[in-house]
């Protein structure tokens, strides 16, 4: 079989195109470009890209805007049926506006942007996502944000820590998100958000190839399933 997936593409994306070359190198796999006006996607998608970058220039609030584009409620249909759907750091912004994910991403605590190399714990490794990083692992990727702070009320906090849904923490947190968060799925393990960017550490030459193993722990998924 081969993999497959599609990368989302809003007004404003700056990371789409990264994206499909991340996932293409990593995986081998094809990688349709979808267009947020669309009302259908691909069938028999593997995984579903939310991109990073400022989809309609962050106007109103980050992700908010992107979250009502008509593609949008076919992502959360495919969601539903099991379809693996990852948001990259304004994608993570927008799957929490989209109620696929708890929480809000807002203002970074140092009222900077960020961008630099990151290091983070692998906090969940039984996911679709991680199953090929190791428990524990620390891993290097990039942060690109300045809305990078993850917020939640208590009850909500303490049920994702309940239900194991943080899977990646920051050694050293960079905007304040609550409880070290850097990424965050659903309950049921295949929505994935996060901050920083695997798709700008994918190859040893941007620095670090983590990212790739993320990408490759989806192909294996699939793989392990057909």
């Amino acid at each position: 079989m081969s993999f497959k997936a599609a990368v989302l593409v809003f007004p404003g994306s700056n990371c789409d195109r990264d994206c499909k070359v991340a996932v293409e190198r990593s995986t081998g796999g094809h990688v349709d470009m979808v267009w947020h006006q669309d009302t259908a996607l691909p069938s028999g998608l593997d995984l579903i890209v939310v991109p990073g970058g400022f989809s309609y220039g962050d106007y109103l609030r980050c992700g908010a805007m992107a979250s009502l584009s008509p593609v949008m409620a076919e992502v959360v249909k495919a969601a539903e049926r099991g379809v693996n759907v990852i948001g990259i750091c304004n994608g993570f912004q927008i799957l929490c506006k989209s109620g696929l994910l708890p929480g809000a991403l807002m203002r970074n605590n140092t009222l900077k942007y960020i961008c630099k190399p990151i290091e983070l714990k692998v906090e969940n490794h039984n996911t679709a996502f991680t199953q090929g990083y190791t428990p524990g692992q620390s891993v290097w990727m990039t942060q690109g944000n300045a809305d990078g702070n993850f917020v939640a009320d208590a009850d909500t906090l303490n049920a994702i820590e309940g239900n194991g849904q943080v899977v990646f923490r920051y050694v050293e947190n960079p905007n304040g998100s609550a409880n070290d968060i850097a990424g965050l799925m659903n309950t049921r393990g295949n929505v994935l958000g996060m901050m920083p960017h695997p798709d700008r550490a994918f190859e040893a030459e941007l620095g670090s190839d983590d990212g790739a193993t993320l990408f490759k722990s989806l192909l294996n998924s699939a793989l392990t399933a057909a």
